[in-house]
């Protein structure tokens, strides 16, 4: 245990801001049994206290020191938000595969193991079909926290005046975990500010918010085509996978070709949501060491680049609808602002999916390593940059906050993960917030094409 000292922004009663100091007592999540050994490895279905530590220990911390605008002239004008939606349950697909490894381990694994019998005589499968990627209690809390966090970080955008006033906008996808997401996030704010007298609106939009399945070159040539996917297929039945199902099959003392890789997946899901929405260290943790949490890990993130990252150009143009999106935002805006009118849309608060955010955040060019992933790379990109289980976590957001910092200097910050960020190959930047204008240059090219309709138009191959 180490103490770690912590500045925290706090409001009082009255509603004020201050600014406190205090110590918190810092538990090694090595050190904690209730901590599954490979938590850091469980990539897209990892909590969002991984990435950000600090929050075990005050789930409502922020910090804002780290918003360090050039002078004490800006103030924020503009706020957007593109959250990924909170903890849930595991799809009905992934339900049928841990059902199956679980009645595997049920009535042929053998051993005398603690962990083992307690899979087989105490634990009992509690995930059904029906469940099917539904927002769990904790997911409604991760909405509910981020929506208090940020308003703590943006008093002035995210404030009880504002959503009052209509100056805040809520968009979601159609699918059920991402508007209970959003009603999450509302209902932290109303909750926060005590609103009982009044409801507030959100906007279901898929076109935005699941541009993917609407961009028919990228459902043809990635989702729905069997070969798009030929390096993943590769690494899972390539030597280093093997070793991970055959350690398995041996801790579980059953025949080798009884754990595939899919039954891999599974066990390794069954740890991750466990830990996820129930905060405890599986048995089912027990069948995986680092070693082996490393390659499934990898095996996870070599399918997110290939389908939603860098692998093919159609994946990262997809979301052109939804980039032209926010920096319509902006410049609508920053025009008021500079015009001297009141910003009509203070705040933007987009809900969506990984599958939204990760082609975004690919299309503005972060988390390229020097070398694709592959099924033969695995040795070598031990420090990649393209790492799920550290960017994408449930709940995982980019804010883009716009600043008026007075005589035309505009000013944009970019958050991850409510943690500042630079944008890739933005150089010259005189701060962690950069000119506006320079961003605006950066992204030159995709500002002027990047059309939607253009780039998810299926080509004809020449005869």
């Amino acid at each position: 245990m180490c103490i770690m000292l912590t500045f925290l922004w706090k409001f009082t009663v009255s509603g004020f801001l201050i600014f406190s100091c205090c110590l918190l007592n810092y538990v090694n999540p090595e050190e904690n049994p209730d901590t599954p050994a490979i938590y850091k490895y469980f990539n897209t279905k990892g909590r969002y206290e991984e990435v950000n530590p600090y929050l075990r220990e005050d789930i409502l911390a922020v910090n804002r020191s780290m918003l360090q605008p050039p002078s004490a002239q800006c103030r924020e004008i503009h706020l957007t938000a593109i959250i990924r939606h909170g903890t849930r349950y595991p799809t009905s697909k992934n339900v049928k595969k841990m059902q199956k490894l679980y009645d595997i381990v049920l009535h042929n694994a053998s051993g005398e193991e603690s962990w083992l019998r307690g899979i087989q005589t105490q634990w009992t499968m509690w995930y059904t079909e029906d469940m099917d990627g539904r927002l769990v209690q904790k997911g409604v809390n991760d909405h509910k926290h981020l929506a208090v966090r940020l308003s703590k970080l943006f008093p002035s955008l995210i404030s009880e005046e504002k959503l009052r006033g209509g100056f805040i906008k809520f968009i979601t996808s159609s699918k059920h975990r991402c508007v209970n997401s959003t009603l999450s996030f509302k209902a932290g704010l109303t909750e926060l500010w005590a609103i009982t007298d009044k409801e507030f609106d959100h906007a279901v939009n898929d076109a935005l918010m699941r541009f993917f399945d609407r961009c028919t070159r990228f459902v043809q040539e990635v989702d729905k085509n069997p070969t798009a996917l030929s390096e993943v297929d590769q690494f899972r039945q390539g030597p280093e996978m093997r070793r991970v199902t055959e350690k398995i099959a041996d801790r579980l003392r059953v025949p080798y070709n009884d754990i595939t890789d899919d039954m891999t997946e599974a066990a390794f899901y069954l740890c991750a949501y466990e830990f996820a929405i129930k905060a405890v260290n599986s048995p089912w943790c027990q069948l995986f060491d680092e070693d082996d949490a490393k390659v499934v890990d990898y095996a996870s993130d070599l399918r997110e680049f290939w389908t939603r990252g860098y692998g093919y150009d159609i994946n990262r143009k997809s979301s052109c609808i939804l980039f032209h999106d926010v920096f319509n935002r902006l410049n609508e805006a920053a025009n008021e602002s500079q015009s001297g009118q009141q910003v009509t849309e203070a705040v933007t608060v987009q809900v969506g999916h990984a599958d939204t955010l990760l082609p975004l955040l690919t299309l503005l060019g972060f988390f390229k390593d020097s070398d694709a992933l592959t099924s033969k790379n695995f040795a070598t990109q031990a420090q990649r940059s393209f790492r799920t289980s550290h960017m994408m976590p449930y709940a995982a957001n980019l804010v883009l906050a716009l600043y008026d910092c007075g005589g035309g200097d505009l000013r944009l910050q970019p958050l991850l993960n409510e943690k500042p960020v630079t944008f890739p190959g933005l150089t010259n930047q005189q701060s962690s917030m950069p000119l506006y204008q320079d961003v605006r240059d950066h992204y030159r090219e995709l500002l002027q094409g990047c059309d939607f309709e253009t780039e998810c138009q299926l080509f004809k191959t020449p005869a």
